[in-house]
């Protein structure tokens, strides 16, 4: 019954983010809001929404262990999953922007996440403040650079916004916000009593399966998109998006939660390990892109990364 519950409850979340997005876009086609801020700023939250959902129930529910570990592991498995195993299908090119922009944010996200958490075993409401006014200023200076670019007719990494949504009347924009607020809330409580329960059943913390199982579920639509776009050739697939959205779930997802709810460390293993291998895993994606063949993660660079992730799922059961 509880891998049951985890199975509808991610159904859910992945049901309720795709509804939350179309109603978010299309309401700020509506709102006359461009599409290049669309792109980098209302499609970005949206799609943390359940990531955001899953962890404010948890923390709500006590279980900050799972709140922590969702994003930590969310973050693990956007790269050493995602970007490995797509880079494995098709090479992938690293824009100027990636060390710029992309990289360095993330550095910086995770490093602030890290003392926030050491320095006092939780993470508070004035520290979430901070994490969300970083995303502020992540965003402010994505939108500068990409007006930069389009100044100089070059293309920056935006996520594709469907024009068709701006032709949808606000009944079935409003429609769409009800599904995806009821799938999403549901499908949280789903998944965080499932993976409660699960873990107490096979004797291992929430923890161990938030930072597994919740976070690769939580990054399957972001894999299934990645690996359909390299199977297609197509150039979509972009290093930026995936960065950024380790960034919004430090940033708005933890930042948001622990303004409604401080969130305490409750597995010390967050700091000793998890924290760490995110950590790493940011600094793995740097080397990589620097060494020969720079600015491509070739198949053989891809297969190095997800190796690495499957020896931190080895070790996390450990």
């Amino acid at each position: 019954m509880s891998i049951l519950f985890i199975v509808i409850g991610l159904g859910l979340l992945v049901l309720g983010g795709e509804y939350l997005v179309r109603a978010s876009v299309g309401l700020s086609f509506k709102l006359h809001i461009s599409k290049m801020v669309i792109g980098l700023t209302v499609v970005s939250f949206a799609t943390s929404a359940p990531e955001l959902l899953v962890s404010l129930q948890a923390a709500l529910d006590g279980f900050s262990s799972i709140s922590l570990g969702n994003i930590i592991g969310s973050n693990i498995a956007n790269i050493g999953l995602v970007l490995g195993i797509t880079a494995m299908i098709a090479p992938l090119y690293i824009s100027k922007d990636f060390y710029k922009i992309h990289w360095p944010f993330m550095g910086l996200f995770s490093v602030l996440l890290y003392y926030f958490l050491w320095n006092d075993n939780q993470l508070s409401a004035l520290e979430g403040i901070i994490l969300f006014l970083a995303v502020i200023g992540f965003i402010v200076t994505l939108i500068i650079n990409a007006k930069r670019k389009a100044l100089h007719g070059e293309n920056a990494e935006i996520e594709e916004v469907d024009d068709k949504l701006a032709e949808v009347s606000y009944v079935k924009i409003f429609i769409w916000l009800a599904i995806g607020g009821l799938a999403l809330y549901f499908g949280s409580e789903l998944l965080v009593k499932g993976a409660v329960d699960l873990a107490t059943k096979i004797g291992v913390s929430e923890r161990i399966i938030a930072v597994t199982m919740i976070a690769v579920g939580t990054s399957v639509p972001e894999l299934a998109a990645s690996v359909i776009a390299a199977l297609k050739q197509e150039e979509s697939i972009s290093i930026g998006n995936l960065i950024g959205s380790n960034i919004f779930n430090i940033g708005s997802v933890l930042g948001i939660t622990a303004l409604i709810q401080p969130i305490k460390v409750t597995s010390p293993e967050i700091l000793s390990s998890d924290i760490f291998w995110m950590l790493g895993f940011a600094l793995l994606l740097l080397l990589i892109s620097i060494l020969p063949k720079k600015n491509v993660i070739n198949r053989f660079k891809g297969l190095i990364i997800f190796a690495t992730y499957l020896v931190f799922i080895v070790t996390t059961f450990i």
